[in-house]
């Protein structure tokens, strides 16, 4: 049985094997009773997944032609779907859950912020993005790739850069590199004020990333606070710990 692809839905299958069973060495790392795999598509993870002993698996997967492929390829998987968008869905399980996958490119930064809604049940996400996603969500302070989805991620989770993974090992190849990472969940959590006034806060202070955060960020704070030496520092510069603290002093 055969399957298309369709470039609409970001569509690019995995199909080398020593990837997928390095994917799935660093997921046998964490310990997982309950896993969702995000875009099945034609399996090349599924087929690992559906083998792991005791593991209550589910895969989220919109496009029907997949499901009716997967379905029929992989018969232990039938009832195990949820034949939705993953921005779509609930939370697929009650308690705590794992999240693998070789994310659709074009809503991979919506996945990991609709992952954000659950970091409560969320502990260890692994997922295939292009690379300079990749880079973005693990970037440090003081470089040019840290922005928003690096502060907003990293405020919850540990970020680790696995490995590359070129255009060849999928069907089509995509026009770029490709990388896989690893969220651990973090023990401590940053003290602020609230999510809605820190993630307020970020993205103003990045929507114009090049200015001095003082002109960034001017509505949020009294203007004699403004003076305060960090905000002559630009958005980039400022470590997680700082724009929690800021929080706190805001409007």
């Amino acid at each position: 049985m055969q399957y298309t692809l369709k470039k609409s839905l970001g569509q690019h299958f995995l199909k080398d094997e020593n990837i997928c069973r390095k994917i799935i060495e660093a997921l046998k790392r964490m310990p997982h009773k309950q896993l969702v795999e995000v875009g099945p598509g034609g399996g090349a993870l599924t087929k690992y997944l559906l083998q792991l002993p005791d593991t209550d698996f589910k895969a989220v997967e919109l496009d029907d032609e997949k499901v009716v492929y997967l379905e029929a390829t992989y018969p232990s998987i039938k009832g195990k779907i949820i034949h939705q968008s993953f921005l779509d869905i609930n939370a697929p399980f009650e308690n705590t859950f794992t999240v693998i996958g070789n994310f659709p490119y074009n809503i991979s930064s919506q996945i990991l912020f609709k992952i954000l809604d659950w970091k409560e049940q969320v502990p260890v996400v692994i997922g295939m993005f292009q690379k300079e996603v990749a880079q973005r969500v693990a970037a440090k302070p003081n470089s040019k790739m840290y922005g928003i989805v690096s502060i907003l991620i990293q405020a919850y989770y540990e970020v680790d850069y696995l490995f590359d993974v070129p255009p060849e090992c999928f069907n089509p190849p995509p026009k770029v590199m490709s990388g896989v990472i690893e969220l651990k969940r973090k023990n401590t959590k940053y003290d602020i004020r609230s999510e809605k006034d820190f993630l307020m806060l970020v993205k103003t202070a990045f929507n114009q990333r090049r200015k001095m955060l003082r002109n960034a960020v001017r509505s949020l704070f009294e203007a004699d606070f403004l003076q305060d030496e960090i905000f002559n520092k630009r958005a980039e510069q400022l470590s997680i710990e700082d724009f929690a603290a800021l929080t706190f002093k805001m409007k």
